[in-house]
């Protein structure tokens, strides 16, 4: 019986690893966070890897051609097997039932869309031969059949230099196609041709037997008495897309999901994520009939076509910018604190009142950005930056990154002696380039003589309250721990003494007043109406309605709705945060919950409620209260005012 199922499993193309029972019905969650990154995920994962596999010892740019295009279903190779597995596969929950159900949908197409990273003058992956070998140095088995698994170069410096860490990104490409399908073919330094792939599906059932998840496009040899198996990869004599001929590797993705097949955005996301790498020619890039080099690059970062190039504009991209600073600033060096050691950086720095966002470009020295990091506190200020360190600098970055490249965060830790010093590095950062920035404030905003403000600052206080009296006041935290109220423009004091003056025959009867709704009506959030799929009533709370306090790393909120009339057929509903500043001014998109909160708990439930951006979603309403406990992050800024909304 065993060797029959043997050379049953020999005679197919691809192959699944048996089990004996069923455990995971989930697709692997990683699919789910590179599709959510789009084509940025899948252009900077690729171009990664070919940037990681330069040949050491070349001073020629790596060249990676990106090729969009239309492939006849019945050219990729062992297709039939990879549909006939799909078509019995069942789902266990909506999500997985899903995205079956999408995969089976494009199983009668007879040609489809496929997208291609071919890269030039890189080392390809060594040892094919050796198939399934365990051995350090056979990259081929590495890259082909491991999950998690980064190799690691022997020459320690290059190793620093590389941009990959963590050992998954190579399922981005799965991720962009609709049957999570991707092959690679490989020509090493002896001209040998191979070729491989992958299928990310779930655990299923297939001719009476359960296989794992995950299927390679590989041979098979079994071994001690047909117990044991090993992965050998197939010589390539397959069609011409997925011909490699030159030394390096080449990525093939068919069945390309629509949101990946956009010339435009994969232009943008190369200059996005590898301008330095291409300034400094490290890198070039064809797309298409397109060639970003040295030389080009501008074209497309200054073409309206692509970016806006309205400093007004410059809210979420902010690529032009960046290429100017870069291009145009002197490079100033900062030193960065992480307790243990000094880390030191040039930071290329502009300041420009036409600026609406201030952020900072984060460059490892392989010339990739990992993110426009927000300085805390002046995330609106009038600035742009590059920052770029060494190779201890890189070092330190590459252990902070996320398992996208694409952020700086405290999570890769468990050691708490480590966690405490990315924090602390993470917040000395923030620190170190605002003090560059005050100086630049300084330095464009200088005043001459002295000037007296005792008037100026009189009336800007009494407007100040006019305003915020006319629209909803705010809600203030005396160092953190009680609450403070406005109450108008009379103390208490002084409505108790004119009282007090008044005799009881001469007084007035009470006028009878009109009692207000504590929420007031306000116009729709037009972000928060285009993401949702149902428009909501949003009102603004009065603050009398709110109690805020700060306790160590938690933050309560209490919420009184209880005397609302809006609000008394609802049993829930969503709150919305805005940031207001010293005069009254509100920043409507400037504050973002996951940038502050670890995580937000509905104490009438005992839940952890959704969030996103600035909206904490269905919160319970318990005889019109609402009672929320917010975990804060370290780089918290405890001094922030809010403006709260309503949403139902």
């Amino acid at each position: 019986m065993g060797n029959l199922l043997n050379e049953k499993v020999k005679g197919n193309k691809w192959k699944f690893s048996p089990i004996n029972n069923i455990e995971e019905a989930n697709f692997n969650q990683t699919l789910e966070r590179f599709y959510t990154m789009g084509v940025n995920g899948l252009v900077r994962e690729n171009i990664q890897n070919s940037l990681d596999g330069h040949l050491p010892k070349s001073d020629k740019p790596v060249l990676v051609k990106i090729e969009t295009g239309t492939i006849q279903t019945n050219d990729i190779p062992g297709i039939n097997e990879v549909k006939e597995r799909i078509r019995h596969l069942a789902g266990h929950n909506h999500y997985t039932k899903e995205t079956i159900q999408h995969m089976q949908s494009k199983l009668d197409e007879q040609e489809v869309r496929y997208i291609s990273f071919e890269d030039r003058n890189t080392k390809g992956l060594t040892g094919a031969r050796n198939g399934q070998s365990g051995s350090k140095k056979d990259t081929w088995g590495i890259y082909a059949y491991q999950k998690g698994v980064h190799f690691e170069e022997e020459d320690n410096e290059l190793e620093i230099s590389r941009g990959g860490s963590h050992g998954i990104g190579k399922i981005a490409s799965n991720a962009a196609s609709d049957l999570h399908l991707m092959y690679f073919s490989n020509c090493d330094a002896d001209g040998d041709q191979h070729i491989g792939g992958t299928v990310q599906l779930i655990e299923h059932e297939y001719q009476n037997s359960a296989y794992r998840n995950t299927g390679y496009f590989t041979d098979i040899e079994f071994t001690s008495g047909a117990e044991k198996t090993k992965f050998y990869p197939y010589e390539n004599n397959f069609h011409e897309v997925f011909k490699k001929d030159t030394r390096g590797l080449k990525i093939v993705i068919p069945y390309l999901r629509e949101k990946y097949d956009d010339e435009k955005e994969i232009i943008k996301s190369i200059c996005d994520s590898f301008f330095v790498a291409i300034l400094n020619e490290r890198l070039e890039v064809h797309v298409n009939d397109n060639e970003i080099t040295k030389e080009t690059i501008a074209d497309y970062i200054k073409n309206p076509a692509y970016y806006s190039q309205e400093y007004a504009e410059a809210k979420k991209e902010f690529t032009p910018l960046y290429l100017d600073t870069y291009l145009k600033a002197e490079p100033r060096e900062i030193t960065v604190n992480n307790i243990k050691k000094d880390f030191h950086f040039k930071l290329y720095f502009t300041y420009d009142e036409r600026i609406p966002r201030g952020r900072v470009a984060i460059i490892r020295t392989v010339g990739m950005k990992i993110e426009d990091f927000k300085v805390a506190g002046n995330a609106t200020k009038p600035f742009n930056a590059v920052l770029i360190g060494g190779l201890d600098e890189d070092e330190y970055l590459k252990s902070l990154e996320n398992e996208s490249h694409t952020e700086l965060s405290t999570a890769n830790f468990n050691d708490p002696q480590l966690k405490k010093q990315a924090v602390r590095f993470i917040r000395n950062l923030s620190k170190e380039i605002t003090k560059v920035i005050d100086e630049a404030v300084q330095e464009h905003n200088a005043v001459d003589g002295k000037i007296d403000t005792k008037d100026i600052l009189y009336v800007a206080e009494v407007q100040l309250k006019k305003d915020l009296q006319s629209s909803m006041g705010t809600v203030k935290v005396n160092e953190g721990k009680s609450l403070v109220k406005s109450s108008g423009n009379e103390r208490q004091k002084e409505r108790r003494d004119k009282k007090n003056k008044i005799s009881p025959q001469k007084k007035e009867k009470p006028k009878t007043t009109k009692k207000r709704d504590p929420l007031k009506w306000q116009k729709s959030n037009e972000e928060a109406d285009v993401n949702s799929e149902e428009s909501k009533e949003r009102y603004s709370a009065h603050p009398e309605m709110v109690q805020r306090v700060i306790l160590n790393d938690k933050e309560i909120i209490k919420f009184d709705f209880s005397k609302s009339k809006q609000l008394k057929k609802s049993n829930s509903c969503d709150i919305a945060l805005s940031i207001i500043d010293g005069m009254g001014k509100e920043y409507n998109n400037e504050f973002n919950l996951r940038d502050n909160y670890k995580e937000i708990l509905d104490l009438n439930t005992g839940k952890v409620c959704d969030f996103k951006n600035q909206t904490i979603k269905n919160v319970i309403l318990q005889n019109g209260v609402v009672q929320l406990q917010l975990k804060l992050n370290q780089t918290f800024n405890r001094s922030l005012k809010f403006v709260y909304y309503v949403e139902v």
